[in-house]
């Protein structure tokens, strides 16, 4: 007989090695190298952080300063310009002021010239007036419808007129209580009739010029 062998299968098989690929494969790590040795007398590096934080405060600090220096010079200037505007004030109320007295006092003056001057012109008038009434009085009813008369009866009137207009106004006398303020007294009389100090006759008319006596009436009183 023919006598077949067993054939054994290994038990183990032999590990083939990988291939190693470019990419797979390992890079060797690059020796380091030594750090360079700092020079003498370099100064060591700031670090980021910190330096700038410190520059930053001491920038704003100088801002801060400029402004609080800028604001107190504003100050300043503002309270100047208000000073001499309260000085102008003054002075403007001060002129004004003296002007206002100028022109109050000037206005016076105006007014007393006028007053004096117009009394001058009155004064000189008053005769003429007093020779109207005179004339007029001696004349009746008849001559006083004659042309003549009614024209001087007219000059008269408008005379009169132009006296009411400067505020010329006659005094009151017969009748009234004798006022020495209005009254001139040059007679004295007995009338048992007529209360004691009252004028019963009056030999001049007087006149008061804006409440001013500018004549003085001339009168009899009862004593």
């Amino acid at each position: 007989m023919i006598e077949i062998e067993e054939v054994k299968a290994p038990e183990e098989t032999e590990e083939v090695p990988e291939e190693t690929t470019p990419e797979t494969a390992e890079t060797p790590e690059a020796p380091e190298e030594p750090a360079a040795p700092e020079p003498e007398g370099s100064a060591p590096e700031e670090e980021p952080a910190a330096p700038a934080k410190e520059k930053k405060g001491f920038f704003g600090k100088g801002k801060a300063d400029k402004a609080d220096k800028a604001l107190k010079e504003a100050e300043a200037k503002l309270d100047e310009a208000e000073a001499r505007l309260d000085e102008a004030k003054d002075r403007i109320q001060r002129q004004m002021a003296e002007f206002d007295n100028y022109r109050k006092r000037t206005e016076k003056e105006k007014a007393a010239s006028f007053d004096l001057g117009a009394r001058s012109v009155i004064e000189k008038l008053l005769p003429v007036v007093d020779s109207f009434e005179r004339g007029l009085a001696t004349l009746d009813e008849a001559q006083k419808e004659e042309p003549f008369e009614t024209g001087m009866v007219q000059v008269y009137r408008q005379l009169g007129k132009i006296l009411e207009d400067l505020d010329v106004k006659p005094i009151e006398a017969v009748g009234q209580p004798f006022n020495a303020d209005l009254h001139n007294a040059v007679m004295h009389a007995e009338d048992e009739d007529q209360p004691e100090n009252t004028v019963v006759q009056e030999f001049q008319k007087g006149y008061t010029f804006r409440g001013t006596v500018i004549r003085y009436s001339m009168v009899k009183v009862v004593n």
